[in-house]
């Protein structure tokens, strides 16, 4: 593809800082906000302040992710993953800065990850802040609600699934171990705030590169347009690798519209060289 060659010259001979969102993980099963296929449905994600002061929201987070936690936990990196983690093992990136909160750029083999937005694999309660793999707590929600073990539902794009709100009704949440307190899987739930050290730690990363490249985020929040606008502040040149139109595309030097693992691949193909190309495979 023209899009994809205008690309390859761009990045080529430059060090690149890689924003990635939900669009580099949808061809490992985990859907998106606002893809193609997802952005006209109707979607009520968690908001932070309704999380922490409202028990029926944590009830209704928790009995959705308990359902879908099995298939998000094992879902597995796919090429544009594995590609990101071959132009970082050629040296070409200064590091990646993800809105994902899956991990599948670490189990690709990505080394240097800032997760914005943080993990799901971990929970910390927000009375003692005493800390649990998430995978412990699967344990104990499916021991108080054994019903869930053979629930299923549509997977939803924050690691949960959809459920009725008669189902949701049924369901027993479990606490923190330590003091009994409301436990919050570690992420950045819509209208929760980025620590000031990782957004610092973000704009180190395009500081130190020559060009930003932007894969599978319609950059429709802030917490991602801010290290557009920052690379375009200090005129570097902005790629931009998404399926449809994204809020920062007035800002992009080049804008190609595909897919991201494909276009991934071919493009650590081309900047790592035939010397390399078999670690974008591996």
């Amino acid at each position: 593809m023209s899009e994809l060659s205008g690309l390859v010259e761009l990045l080529r001979g430059r060090s690149v800082a890689v924003l990635t969102g939900a669009g580099v993980s949808t061809e490992s099963g985990i859907p998106d906000y606002r893809g193609p296929s997802t952005r006209n449905r109707v979607r009520s994600p968690i908001q932070h302040h309704a999380f922490v002061n409202d028990p029926e929201t944590r009830r209704r987070y928790w009995a959705r992710a308990t359902v879908g936690w099995a298939r998000f936990r094992t879902a597995a990196p796919n090429d544009g993953h594995r590609a990101l983690a071959a132009m970082e093992r050629a040296g070409l990136l200064t590091g990646l800065v993800t809105q994902n909160v899956d991990g599948l750029h670490q189990a690709a083999g990505h080394r240097s990850v800032i997760e914005l937005h943080g993990t799901l694999s971990t929970v910390a309660c927000l009375r003692c802040g005493g800390r649990e793999e998430r995978d412990t707590l699967q344990h104990r929600l499916l021991v108080l609600n054994p019903q869930w073990i053979e629930r299923t539902a549509e997977m939803a794009p924050d690691g949960d699934a959809e459920l009725s709100t008669e189902t949701v009704a049924q369901f027993r949440v479990a606490d923190c171990l330590e003091c009994g307190g409301p436990l919050k899987p570690e992420v950045v739930f819509f209208g929760g705030n980025v620590a000031r050290p990782v957004v610092e730690a973000s704009y180190a990363v395009v500081d130190d590169a020559g060009a930003l490249l932007v894969v599978g985020s319609s950059l429709t929040v802030f917490s991602g347009l801010r290290f557009v606008r920052r690379a375009h502040e200090q005129n570097k040149p902005v790629a931009i690798l998404n399926l449809g139109e994204t809020r920062g595309d007035p800002l992009a030097t080049v804008r190609v519209d595909a897919p991201a693992g494909a276009a991934l691949e071919a493009l650590a193909r081309a900047l790592v060289g035939t010397a390399g190309a078999s670690r974008v495979d591996s």
